[in-house]
């Protein structure tokens, strides 16, 4: 029986890969992703997060019989989701190393689908298993709040144009 994975919403056959294999090196090695990073391999840092189904997981630690018949997205798949996380991530030169920062980009992506105006506390709480060795979590945070204040005031100016 094929066993399949949606990855950025296409349909990848995986019934050729040990099932325990996780998802990390199969995204990596075997899709050439290789935005989702590997960081300690013990899902503690955040550097491999991806979504699945929508909620920040970590991938390095995911196995891809657990993975099977589920909607994942990797940094790659929110080109066209996250554009104003991305461009507010450059404006306020939030990477210093740049290595956790798909990471975090995939994570403050699932927080503002989910919610629009979140609060600092929030903010950190959502991001607390992204580690960066840098320190730029205010960097992040800050970066975070912008792209949110923008999104809302994107939404308001198309309702006020209708």
């Amino acid at each position: 029986m094929a066993k399949n994975l949606m990855i950025n919403g296409e349909s990848i056959d995986v019934s050729d890969q040990p099932e325990q294999m996780p998802l990390l090196w199969f995204i990596r090695d075997h899709l050439h992703l290789t935005g989702t990073k590997y960081g300690c391999g013990k899902a503690l840092c955040g550097a491999c997060t991806v979504l699945v189904e929508g909620t920040p997981t970590r991938s390095c630690q995911l196995p891809l019989s657990v993975a099977e018949g589920r909607d994942i997205t990797t940094i790659e798949g929110l080109v066209d989701v996250n554009q104003v996380i991305r461009e507010v991530w450059v404006e306020q030169n939030v990477a210093q190393c740049g290595y956790c920062q798909s990471g975090q980009i995939v994570a403050a992506t699932a927080l503002l689908q989910s919610n629009p105006n979140p609060s600092e506390q929030e903010i950190e709480s959502a991001l607390v298993g992204n580690l960066c060795r840098c320190g730029t979590y205010s960097r992040i945070k800050a970066a975070i709040q912008t792209a949110a204040q923008r999104i809302q005031q994107s939404a308001t100016e198309e309702l006020e144009g209708e």
